[in-house]
């Protein structure tokens, strides 16, 4: 038994940055921000929540599926920008999207996030303990960044993307394989309030996201080609059978030395990074959306999901679409 996707749906915010943009902001410009991330634009929130964001996603993934809010039995969401503490965000988008029988929970681990939840979802229709999930990607990280800080506002985006998935028989999940190395948690982090030595009282300052490019760099070229070989692996397949890398999209750099590792054609790494930056955990779901939506994906189709972050934390899954 496995899970196969369904239907697809992502969200954005109506505000569009350019780099143009911001560079009345920080010391940059639009030919330096693309010839070291691949990023021309980004989507910022200018009051839409993680939630909302979030909700629009699973609606749209739903009517792509044929399905109703009244028949998800699991909702899961990734995210590493929650505006609140509780509710989670999950029960929320529950609630916004009237999914009143579903078990709803959040899930964090950064750029792999997405993945992790899906996962999550086909363990628990192994299980036999649900038949069907609706997993969501979602992100305000507009409010984590340091818009002075040009090494990393020209980097992320907000938006959130969700897929419905159902058990099956044949095909779907073929395999995967996830990762964490909490020893290298600095390289990507955000730190939140802080508890200082007095009983419970708190500083007011809250951390902006801190990252430290040449280590993330390093860490995904080296790890993800590791990690989707080992997914490949329990698939039964190798990389030549895969006709579409579907990855985080974190720095277009990063992508063209995982397929040089993996002796595969750029070709077969579509991106969208160019137009909506990096979402964090709702990265792959608005990339697989957006093919979906083309109608670039096809029945039999080799599909590999890989996602990589803070955490550290990297996995990858084989699909048959």
């Amino acid at each position: 038994m496995s899970i196969r996707i369904l239907g697809t749906g992502s969200a954005l915010p109506k505000r569009r940055v350019t780099n143009e943009e911001l560079t009345g902001m920080v010391d940059t410009s639009d030919q330096w921000i693309r010839e070291r991330t691949g990023i021309g634009s980004r989507y910022v929130s200018t009051g839409e929540t993680v939630a909302d964001l979030g909700a629009r996603a699973c609606c749209l993934a739903l009517e792509n599926a044929g399905k109703s809010a009244g028949e998800v039995e699991l909702l899961l969401a990734a995210t590493c920008s929650p505006e609140d503490a509780a509710p989670c965000e999950a029960c929320q988008i529950q609630a916004k999207i009237g999914a009143a029988g579903a078990v709803a929970f959040d899930l964090n681990a950064a750029c792999a996030g997405f993945l992790f939840a899906l996962h999550t979802a086909w363990a628990y229709v192994e299980a036999g303990i649900y038949t069907n999930a609706l997993v969501v990607g979602s992100e305000v990280l507009s409010k984590l960044v340091d818009w002075d800080d040009r090494g990393s506002c020209i980097l992320f985006g907000d938006g959130a993307g969700a897929v419905y998935v159902e058990k099956c028989q044949e095909g779907g999940l073929m395999g995967f394989v996830q990762h964490s190395d909490g020893s290298q948690g600095e390289a990507l982090c955000c730190r939140g309030r802080q508890l200082d030595n007095a009983f419970f009282r708190q500083t007011p300052e809250r951390g902006y996201l801190q990252m430290d490019g040449r280590r993330i760099f390093s860490f995904a070229v080296r790890q993800i080609p590791t990690t989707i070989s080992e997914a490949l692996g329990k698939a039964g397949l190798e990389a030549e059978d895969v006709d579409l890398f579907l990855l985080h999209q974190a720095n277009r750099r990063i992508l063209e030395g995982i397929a040089g590792r993996l002796d595969a054609d750029l070709g077969r790494f579509p991106m969208n990074l160019d137009q909506v930056g990096n979402t964090s955990s709702a990265s792959i779901p608005l990339l697989l959306d957006g093919l979906n939506r083309q109608g670039r994906l096809h029945r039999g189709m080799i599909l590999v999901l890989s996602g990589f972050g803070a955490g550290l934390t990297c996995g990858a899954g084989i699909w048959k679409w």
